[in-house]
């Protein structure tokens, strides 16, 4: 880690602090200024423990242990130090490892120009869009060190699923799209596919801001959200597929609004349309679904040149 970033850490917070949050209690307390109890690293029944709070430092005359907030926290957690910072960072209520990776593809993305030039070729280049949705790139090699950089340990990276067994940027070559629960990556490379991390997918991509809303445009993937939101169509939300989850499945069938369904304008889009949408007219829910050309989905359908007058057209012939 960098040693004035890591200064800066152990300023925000004192160690002495740390210990009573932790329900170590002082007892006494010497001319120096210096503080007193019983050391949290070993028994005892006499203190020996001493806190020196301005210095951030401590020292126990009986197990000779000493040194700053992260020594303690490896002693006293018997954590190796990634691990002891990883614990630090927790405490302090850093942001988690995975808003920490998807704030550093943010950075990357306007680095690699081949990324910059596959949103251009998806039809993506509204820079408000790509702030809004928080787009990142993963470029490979480098995630690993920043996040060590930061903190975190190895063992903490792949338990999280951000890089794999040997180590290496789980989305390599990939646009990073964050959610609140995931993060999916899409492939620059033809054939690349998809990816996400193994655990649940959550809910609907950003509902807590549309479910107050009197209709929902709901579309397969993030490529569709941000080519209709660049169009002007905020109110859209995807759920990664056609097969939404139940949560996904019960945001969407819950209140009264209309839902407009745009799935891709190929066969297995349209069946998937058409079987969702008979689900929720049998709760009673009003639904629309639009017929894109064939072989084609919304962003496609927008990077081959549509306009939004265009898509207004659609709109207008959806089948009810």
């Amino acid at each position: 880690m960098d040693r004035l970033l890591f200064e800066q850490w152990k300023r925000r917070i004192s160690l002495l602090d740390y210990l009573q949050s932790n329900h170590w209690e002082p007892c006494r307390k010497s001319a120096a200024g210096q503080i007193g109890g019983l050391c949290p690293l070993h028994p005892e029944t006499r203190p020996s423990f001493w806190v020196h709070p301005r210095k951030g430092l401590f020292y126990c005359h009986g197990c000779g242990q000493g040194g700053d907030v992260i020594r303690l926290v490896e002693r006293w957690h018997r954590l190796n130090f990634p691990d002891a910072l990883a614990h630090w960072r927790a405490w302090l209520g850093s942001p988690g490892l995975l808003a920490e990776t998807a704030a550093f593809y943010r950075a990357q993305l306007p680095r690699f120009p081949e990324a910059a030039e596959y949103l251009r070729r998806r039809g993506i280049q509204d820079r408000g869009i790509i702030a809004d949705l928080r787009i990142g790139y993963a470029p490979g090699a480098c995630l690993r060190a920043h996040l060590q950089g930061l903190g975190w340990g190895i063992a903490q990276m792949r338990a999280s699923g951000v890089i794999n067994a040997q180590g290496r940027d789980s989305w390599y070559h990939r646009i990073v799209f964050p959610s609140e629960e995931n993060l999916y990556g899409r492939s620059l490379e033809d054939g690349g596919g998809h990816r996400f991390l193994s655990g649940p997918k959550g809910g609907l991509y950003g509902w807590n801001h549309l479910s107050h809303r009197s209709d929902v445009l709901l579309v397969e993937g993030m490529f569709d959200v941000a080519a209709l939101w660049q169009a002007g169509f905020r109110h859209t939300t995807c759920a990664w597929g056609t097969h939404l989850n139940p949560t996904q499945y019960q945001q969407l069938a819950s209140g009264e609004r209309t839902l407009w369904m745009a799935f891709d304008g190929d066969a297995a889009g349209q069946l998937a349309a058409h079987s969702l949408s008979q689900k929720l007219r049998a709760q009673g829910r009003r639904v629309r679904c639009i017929v894109l050309p064939d072989g084609h989905d919304p962003a496609s359908f927008f990077a081959s040149g549509a306009s939004v007058s265009d898509f207004h057209h659609l709109l207008h012939e959806a089948l009810p």
